[in-house]
């Protein structure tokens, strides 16, 4: 990992706290979140919808006031970060003129900064600088997303908060855009990213930190979440097979049929295999464990007894 650019923890949420109204029944978006990300760590901020993830986003970024706790980017309020230039943003909507070409809005945005990066300089790494010309009404969702990042990255923040940054990018487009944010990343530069592409989140972060409702609920790298999922999957070609069985064994979750091959959800597979072994003619049995998007799941499932 290259040098961490400050030794003074790059986020510090303290007992994070934020309520918005709903008449009768208030919304807790926030609910005692407590995150520490040391500097140039690239960490995703995973979650299903309604977590709280995006409202967290905002306080970090000083975008909201916290009803309560405490938030800190490098030891100042996000305010003062932000207004230094040692915090920036892709967030997913807003904050561009369809009337502007992509290099004046650039060139625009960088004038707003002390010393901002090269124009061209941020058009190359954000992969832009064939658009430049382009009115940005006439970009598409992605070009616009590829059009935020290199305004974030003109101040040559300390700290880069994405907010489901990939959104509107076709396949090609989001593998580019992470190898030039890891690219960019390499001087040591914080990364913090909200996505629904679980993939990204196991291919580029270095730490996964899931949140629901309002609180995190696992924290660590994508093989200790994944292990965090109690269960294996168990597979097996088994024409015809009686899947209340195999549902009545104890310790099974999900059973499930895909024509003539059958998935076992179990928190003992072991137990499973066995059974298709000495009680069935199955065969091509195969034992794996969950991937990140079934610890997701697992991990995030509002329990049915908080619905």
């Amino acid at each position: 990992m290259p040098s961490p650019r400050t030794t003074r923890a790059a986020i510090e949420l303290r007992d994070l706290r934020k309520t918005f109204p709903g008449g009768t029944d208030p919304v807790r978006a926030v609910d005692g979140l407590d995150l520490t990300v040391e500097p140039g760590e690239i960490v995703a901020f995973l979650g299903p919808n309604g977590a709280g993830k995006s409202t967290t986003i905002d306080l970090l970024l000083g975008l909201t006031i916290p009803d309560s706790g405490t938030v800190t980017v490098f030891g100042e309020a996000p305010q003062d970060a932000v207004r230094t230039g040692r915090v920036a943003a892709v967030l997913q909507s807003g904050g561009l003129l369809p009337d502007l070409t992509v290099g004046e809005t650039v060139r625009l945005v960088a004038a707003l900064h002390a010393r901002p990066r090269p124009v061209l300089e941020v058009l190359e790494r954000a992969g832009i600088v064939d658009i430049a010309d382009r009115l940005v009404g006439k970009c598409s969702g992605g070009q616009q997303q590829r059009l935020r990042f290199a305004l974030a990255l003109l101040p040559d923040p300390d700290l880069i908060v994405l907010d489901e940054p990939t959104t509107g990018m076709d396949v090609s487009g989001r593998r580019d855009f992470w190898a030039a944010m890891r690219e960019d990343a390499g001087s040591g530069r914080t990364v913090l990213f909200a996505t629904h592409y679980l993939d990204e989140a196991d291919a580029y972060a270095d730490r996964i930190v899931l949140v629901r409702a309002g609180r995190v609920v696992a924290d660590g790298s994508a093989a200790q979440i994944r292990n965090l999922a109690v269960g294996r999957t168990v597979a097996a070609t088994l024409p015809g097979a009686d899947s209340a069985s195999l549902s009545a064994l104890p310790g099974v979750e999900q059973v499930e049929l895909r024509g003539d091959r059958i998935l076992v959800q179990a928190r003992d597979s072991d137990d499973v295999a066995r059974f298709l072994l000495t009680h069935t003619a199955a065969h091509d049995i195969e034992i794996t464990t969950h991937n990140l998007e079934s610890a997701f799941l697992a991990l995030t499932s509002v329990p049915e007894g908080e619905r």
